[in-house]
């Protein structure tokens, strides 16, 4: 019993990491000006883990902080 009390915070802490990961990419994803804001909003909106993912890794800039010139 133990063993799966362990399992299950361990298994709550990554459900919300995820979690926070899909929300984060929600919110960069409608704070970005890009032309395809709503079509990549429904796909992580439908998509979930799977439709951020994709966001993150083929439609979110990398941003640096720094001006570009």
């Amino acid at each position: 019993m133990e063993y799966l009390l362990g399992f299950g915070l361990l298994g709550g802490v990554i459900a919300l990491a995820l979690t926070l990961f899909w929300i984060w990419m929600l919110v960069d994803c409608l704070a970005n000006q890009n032309e395809d804001k709503l079509v990549w909003f429904l796909v992580i909106f439908f998509l979930n883990l799977l439709g951020a993912f994709l966001y993150y890794l083929l439609a979110r800039k990398k941003r640096t902080g720094l001006p570009t010139l």
